[in-house]
């Protein structure tokens, strides 16, 4: 397939702001249950929930040059009955509502206790607004992988595997922002959020593996005689019966050689994981500058395996356009 750079940043930022989100109402769970020291609301909780809402609203912004009428792009949440991409569209506004409610109850110190539960742990309006953000963030990774991991023509992507990267990756960028953006909000949660990224990065760098040794084994179910219809023994394509591109040539296949993509792929192995990994290592002593530069390469690696994601679905109608393709 050929990679569209807006749904390549449509899905890495949202994904690290849902990273993001659920890496701050973790760590109020865990201090809730006096698990860890109780940061400062209002910088940790609330500008994280800000930073959160401002990589949500970049993605969400990049996915408008994705659409050729965006001025229609409200028609995309009419058939929610049946579509994954429907769902995303609704689920994705409502996560950053309650991302920007959770926040401004922070930042508003607005914390009425509402219930106790039977352990004596009292529920205030910020833990009921974290439940319900962190069940539309998981949503929302299953809106955005299922769009690809429903297409059952598409053997690359039909995979549970795609859904499980999805949230991985999301999650490992999350925490590591997370932790990066509390060397300077809340130094204490530094080492946690570190090791809780270290932890998602290295499930994620096996899941992703996992799904590059099974698409590797992948056996197309068609074949040329079967794409033309045509069941002679032996078929040679020759042209693909015009002078110029289409639309089919242009968005099915991605027209880069074996040997990049395959660069590629060593490059997001190494950059969205490996790397990483040890810098999350080295920086969990609270390491500001280290953490940072964690996040970073991290997300270009990200950036890198989105785009191979896409380019390695291989669609079946490349089988009748293979001299071009």
């Amino acid at each position: 397939m050929h990679p569209a750079f807006s749904v390549i940043f449509l899905t890495t930022l949202i994904g690290a702001a849902q990273g993001l989100f659920l890496a701050l109402f973790t760590a109020q769970s865990y201090a809730a249950f006096k698990l860890l020291p109780q940061p400062d609301a209002h910088a940790f909780y609330g500008q994280g929930s800000l930073l959160a809402l401002v990589l949500a609203a970049l993605g969400l912004g990049a996915s408008f040059f994705h659409l050729g009428h965006p001025e229609r792009a409200w028609r995309a949440a009419s058939q929610w009955r049946t579509s994954w991409l429907s769902r995303e569209v609704i689920v994705l506004p409502a996560f950053m509502g309650l991302v920007f409610l959770y926040g401004l109850a922070h930042w508003l110190e607005w914390h009425p206790v509402l219930t106790t539960l039977p352990g004596g742990l009292p529920v205030d309006p910020t833990a009921i607004l974290g439940v319900a953000g962190t069940v539309l963030a998981f949503a929302l990774f299953v809106c955005t992988a299922m769009i690809y991991a429903c297409l059952k023509f598409l053997a690359e992507w039909h995979s549970p595997l795609t859904v499980a990267n999805y949230i991985l990756l999301g999650g490992a960028s999350g925490f590591t922002l997370a932790a990066a953006f509390a060397t300077q909000t809340a130094p204490e949660l530094v080492g946690f959020l570190a090791g809780w990224a270290a932890i998602i990065t290295a499930v994620g760098f096996v899941s992703r593996c996992a799904s590059l040794y099974r698409n590797c084994r992948l056996k197309p179910k068609s074949t040329l005689r079967t794409a033309i219809g045509v069941k002679h023994p032996k078929i040679v394509q020759k042209t693909q019966g015009f002078m110029g591109g289409s639309f089919n040539t242009r968005e099915f296949f991605h027209g880069k050689s074996v040997a990049l993509l395959r660069s590629i792929k060593w490059f997001f192995l190494l950059a969205a994981f490996l790397l990483p990994l040890a810098l999350l290592v080295i920086g969990m002593q609270g390491g500001a500058a280290v953490l940072a530069m964690a996040f970073l390469i991290q997300y270009l690696g990200l950036l890198a395996e989105r785009w191979f994601f896409f380019a390695q679905a291989n669609h079946p109608q490349n089988l009748y356009y293979q001299s071009i393709a």
